[in-house]
């Protein structure tokens, strides 16, 4: 099996094809961190563990006398709290007694075959090729009966560790979970980068790297989504390390509402990573007998740079995560409405779209908001999900009847968790919203958050939006969240548990979105919060794409996804072609460059068709076709970003690359052009050295070493903002 114990040394050992992961039980009883990196033979690492007195670091009453064992300097494999360690815990209980404290110690193990499985909430699971170990270590608090069960899966194969964490109260009085991570790894040294992805809204996930320094660094949300500021995907790189070199672990969370992640560098020079659910405002009463389950974190290392770790991430998030059975299929290409005409339209109006699209090549057409209710903008009508038959006259069944005798597949936008006060739901069910008794509420686009902490809001949704399904044929479903939530407290929960209710939200979602999205696997389910406001793993497990920002510009859009990609494969990533100038930004790019920026992930189209010239629209031809012909390899090949656009101002390129080596597909967008330019070049990634390739259209042939090692020359007569695509073919 990949995950041993060597009872000698009181070690176990996990390993996967590539990596080791090492902890040992130290004679207290303690559950110690030891090592986690390459693959190494060795099973007894206790010399690794080196104690000594310490001033001001307190020792457990079961060391006795023996003054050079402490909590406070040792690496754990999950901490205690209260009994000495100072460092940001694992975890925050209190219990009965009003006490703050627990102390888990080893309390059994057992190892076995297969993935755990977490109730509730989404996480990675084995395939029928996969090798998957278990293993689960009990640290109990023998005092208060506080039992913290840590859930270790191995991928071996994959080289993918995967971590929960289990909260169960074997006590007699109930205790409140104040926070609960669902891993925690510490490291004996500190010469570490950390890198994060932040943002805004029509800006998300660039790019950062800073040095961990003294003290605290944490990331997070407490806008009840992943957010758009911050993303659940952390890195931390050994110094000096880059897309290609150097120790890269990995930490992306399976969890789309408030998380945290924090790095401490400790006064010793040592490394604390935590990762969860944000303790801020989270106070979850747990009862005995009853039991508390973490969101999974996957954990991955390589030692070949960022790029290893991506293409870790991707061939995990495509193999075992998304339950949709698009994740493996060819997506189709679809136009939307929402740039092309907001929520001013009719049904004429909308077909005249679809028809002239049909001409341009694409699949489907999608329906953007305002086809329900009272919605002639974005004031009122949320929560009523009954067709305007003012706009639509013969409803959404004739529509899409309609849009299919044109050859084209139907989608539908909706944004089942928000409800306007101008609204026939809200004057029926005030109590549905989350919000404050006694408090004016606060808005987010002028809307209200529905309150999926209760069963009964959630079975609305479920009833109301499968009839909707039911009622038309719908291939797509946009499903968006249009603002942060805020005022959270429940209708149905008393005053000493509304701390529970931004869990049970998210609870919640994940019970609706089982009742209809895993319920239609016929459907292709898109992601949207804003864009990329919920860009995360959890969601990825219901729907195959997720929209990746309301920010369509070309040269952004360079920024987004380059984040986007580290952790995220391409094939969820939805990107579409808009007008210029740019809606967001107002910049003009030439609808060439759009195209390629756009088919680097799903390929859509967010504009007017009836306002295309025939060239536009040849050319929109040309990219379909072109997207096509290399579906595959861009959604199934390796990722390899050949620059970044935070580093290199004067170009963007990045390629995919099959498998096999074979075939490879190169783009580059030239964003800074400067008179009498230097020539430039940009050095190819990921083929066979000794392997002699073709470059598409042309005779020569080169070597994959002269192309990754001397690189190809950026054409000089391109111009700022204009690009060059093409493919590799292994002769």
């Amino acid at each position: 099996m990949s995950i041993r114990y060597n009872a000698d040394s009181n070690t176990f050992i996990l390993e996967t094809r590539n990596t080791s992961y090492l902890m040992k039980v130290s004679r207290y009883g303690n559950l110690l961190h030891l090592y986690y990196g390459e693959r190494i033979p060795d099973e007894n690492l206790d010399y690794l563990i080196k104690v000594q007195d310490r001033g001001f670091s307190p020792n457990p009453n079961e060391a006795g006398n023996d003054r050079t064992f402490s909590l406070d300097y040792l690496a754990q494999e999950y901490s205690t709290d209260g009994k000495g360690d100072y460092r940001v815990p694992s975890m925050e209980v209190m219990n009965g007694d009003g006490s703050q404290i627990f102390s888990g110690k080893v309390d059994g193990f057992k190892i076995y075959k297969g993935k755990y499985t977490i109730k509730e909430m989404p996480s990675l699971h084995a395939t029928a090729r996969d090798r998957v170990d278990t293993l689960e270590v009990r640290l109990k608090d023998q005092e208060s009966g506080a039992v913290a069960v840590l859930c270790y899966s191995v991928f071996e194969g994959k080289n993918i560790i995967t971590r929960s964490t289990r909260f169960v109260n074997e006590g007699t009085c109930a205790m409140r979970l104040l926070k609960i991570m669902s891993a925690t790894v510490d490291y004996k040294d500190s010469d570490y980068d950390m890198v994060y992805f932040s943002g805004r809204h029509t800006m998300e996930r660039e790019f950062n790297r800073i040095p961990v320094r003294s003290g605290v660094h944490a990331i997070g949300s407490t806008r009840g989504t992943s957010s758009h500021q911050q993303n659940p995907f952390l890195i931390l790189c050994e110094k000096g390390a880059g897309e290609d070199h150097g120790r890269c672990y990995g930490y992306s969370l399976i969890y789309s509402g408030n998380f945290i992640m924090e790095t401490e560098r400790d006064q010793f020079g040592q490394v604390r990573v935590n990762g969860g659910i944000n303790p801020k405002g989270f106070n979850f009463l747990v009862s005995p007998g009853e039991t508390f389950t973490a969101p999974e974190m996957v954990l991955a290392f390589s030692s070949h740079g960022f790029t290893g770790l991506t293409h870790l991430y991707h061939d995990i998030y495509r193999e075992n995560l998304s339950r949709s059975p698009y994740i493996k299929k060819a997506r189709p290409v679809l136009i939307n409405s929402w740039e092309a005409a907001y929520f001013d339209f009719d049904e004429e109006k909308i077909l005249n779209i679809a028809r002239e699209a049909v001409g341009m090549g694409v699949d489907l057409f999608v329906l953007d908001d305002g086809w329900f209710g009272k919605r002639d903008d974005d004031n009122s009508g949320l929560g009523d999900w009954k067709v305007n038959r003012k706009k639509l006259k013969n409803g959404i069944s004739g529509l899409s009847e309609e849009i299919h005798k044109l050859g084209l597949q139907f989608g539908i936008w909706i944004e089942p968790e928000m409800v306007s006060e101008d609204s026939d739901l809200y004057r029926k069910h005030p109590d549905w919203c989350l919000k404050v008794p006694g408090r004016p509420m606060s808005r987010g686009r002028n809307q209200l958050v529905l309150d999926l902490s209760r069963r009964d809001v959630c079975d609305y949704l479920v009833q109301v939006v499968n009839d909707l399904l039911s009622d038309a044929r719908i291939e797509y479903v946009k499903w968006d969240m249009n603002r942060s939530i805020s005022d959270v407290w429940s209708g149905l929960l008393p005053a000493d548990r509304q701390g529970e209710t931004s869990h049970r939200y998210i609870l919640g979602l994940y019970y609706v979105m089982d009742e209809i999205i895993l319920k239609h696997p016929e459907i292709i389910f898109c992601g949207c919060s804003g864009g990329g406001g919920r860009y995360d793993g959890a969601m990825l497990y219901y729907q195959p794409q997720i929209w990746c920002s309301d920010n369509t510009d070309a040269k952004a859009r360079l920024k987004i996804q380059y984040g986007t990609s580290f952790a995220y494969p391409v094939c969820t990533l939805e990107s579409h072609v808009s007008v210029c100038p740019n809606h967001q930004t107002g910049r003009v790019t030439p609808i060439e460059t759009r195209g390629m920026v756009a088919m680097d992930g799903v390929l859509g189209y967010e504009l007017d068709s009836t306002r295309l010239s025939q060239e536009e629209k040849a050319v929109c031809r040309d990219q379909i076709r072109f997207y096509k012909k290399h579906y595959k390899l861009i959604a199934e090949g390796d990722y390899y970003r050949l620059s970044s656009p935070y580093e290199n101002p004067y170009f963007t390129a990045w390629q995919h690359v099959s498998k096999d080596k074979k075939k490879s597909l190169v783009s580059l967008v030239l964003t800074d052009k400067e008179s009498n330019d230097a020539q430039r070049y940009v050095k190819l990634k990921g083929l066979d050295r000794n392997a002699m390739y073709k470059i598409e259209g042309q005779k020569e042939r080169y070597s994959g070493a002269v192309l990754m090692y001397a690189g190809i020359p950026v054409p000089t007569e391109l111009k700022e903002y204009e690009g060059v695509q093409f493919c590799l073919k292994m002769v």
